[in-house]
């Protein structure tokens, strides 16, 4: 009896051991910037693509106040309310301080410079497909951004989801640079790819999660529960939205539907940033919508939770 004690003692702990070792932060590969020249330029138009003021500007922000990456926006969910960080070129309080080596940790790999897991809520699940120039051009243009000292607001997580290092599990579970839809697509198909799955981060608010806050791939941007427990997002896949190419690429313009509508919501800061790409890429996008599966919506998605967002 006492042997089988010790032994299943061992073996918990071991198994303690391989989870902590497993779930450690890993940083990004600091060779994917070598060679690479940083252009701010080009790194304005990948953070419009990248949504990040949508996110990271103080709530209310308007004109001249948007590049002013204050953070402070609150994202409800099952976990736990997360706060958006300020990401402004303050050394102290922001990012000022940071590398583009550590910006790509952060996108990537959602590492942060001290060596701490991110929560989900940032979607590096998404921007783990980004590019390492966009990511380098961006980090150029965000140091030309004003400066803010509003100091980061603190999450409110629900036990046990406090504790950072069960992130790394999550990861494991999580965490792909590969792509959601493939097969053969076109070079402008690919693009639109590329600005909705990976910069984009369009499957974070349009594709239905698991329990543990995981996109479901197989399921890919066929909406679900807002977070907010108010209402559904919709749809974006062929079979719910069936508007054309064109359509499509004209509202990530102007923000107006086929009927006249106009967009709503979260939508609203998501088509100031797609306004300002190109037409091409916004096309693209539009290419690259219509060319997946069509995907039909289940009862989960409609009455399950949807969350880390």
């Amino acid at each position: 009896m006492h042997r089988r004690l010790v032994l299943l003692a061992v073996l918990l702990l071991a198994a303690a051991g391989s989870g902590w070792l497993s779930s450690a932060p890993r940083p990004a590969d600091p060779s994917a910037l070598d060679g690479l020249e940083a252009n701010a330029e080009r790194g304005r138009l990948v953070f419009h693509a990248g949504g990040c003021a949508s996110c990271h500007a103080a709530e209310g922000a308007s004109g001249d106040a948007v590049p002013l990456l204050t953070g402070g926006m609150a994202f409800p969910s099952a976990f736990g309310t997360f706060r958006a960080s300020n990401i402004s070129s303050d050394p102290v309080y922001g990012i000022g301080g940071w590398s583009a080596q550590d910006l790509l940790n952060a996108m990537r790999t959602g590492v942060s410079p001290d060596g701490r897991h991110y929560y989900p809520a940032f979607p590096y699940a998404s921007y783990a497909r980004a590019g390492a120039q966009d990511i380098l051009d961006l980090h150029a243009y965000l140091m030309t951004l004003p400066a803010s000292d509003a100091p980061n607001l603190p999450h409110e997580t629900v036990f046990p989801f406090g504790i950072r290092r069960g992130i790394g599990l999550w990861k494991i579970l999580n965490l792909s640079n590969e792509w959601v839809v493939t097969g053969d697509l076109s070079p402008v198909a690919e693009r639109g790819r590329y600005l909705a799955e990976a910069l984009g981060h369009c499957g974070e608010c349009h594709t239905p999660r698991g329990p543990l806050g995981g996109s479901d791939r197989t399921r890919w941007l066929a909406g679900g529960p807002d977070p907010s427990g108010r209402g559904r997002v919709p749809g974006i896949a062929p079979g719910d939205l069936d508007w054309s190419e064109a359509e499509i690429a004209a509202y990530l313009e102007d923000g107006f539907t086929p009927d006249f509508d106009t967009a709503g919501g979260s939508m609203v800061a998501v088509i100031e940033n797609t306004a300002q790409l190109t037409d091409e890429d916004r096309a693209a996008i539009a290419a690259y919508l219509k060319s997946m599966p069509a995907v039909e919506l289940t009862s989960a998605d409609v009455t399950g939770a949807w969350s880390m967002r």
